[in-house]
């Protein structure tokens, strides 16, 4: 899996830096850095360019969780805790006694 695990991080990191770039980009009533593409109208790539990159910027969103979470899936290692091995079911029950104790019907 080793170069499963290669090709999905280098698309992790593809899509994390055009996800920071279409953000950076969007405009919101002409503030922030959509202003240097497109000045003060968005006419510099077409008429609906705030409808198209909302759109790219969810795509990407929705893409960067999914391989977030392939890469975490492919990338885990087998747990080497024993200390869930080590306690026993009576450990448990003894350790959890006093919970479920009746209360004392003279307070």
């Amino acid at each position: 899996m080793g170069v499963l695990s290669i090709i999905l991080l280098v698309l992790f990191v593809i899509v994390s830096l055009l996800l920071v770039f279409l953000i950076a980009i969007q405009d919101e009533k002409s503030e922030g850095l959509g202003g240097i593409f497109g000045g003060g109208s968005n006419t510099a790539f077409g008429s609906y360019t705030s409808g198209v990159v909302t759109k790219a910027t969810g795509a990407l969103a929705i893409l960067f969780l999914v391989l977030a979470l392939l890469v975490a899936f492919v990338n885990k290692s087998p747990s080497t805790d024993k200390l869930l091995d080590s306690v026993t079911t009576e450990d448990v029950k003894e350790a959890t006694e006093w919970w479920t104790a009746e209360p004392n019907p003279s307070n």
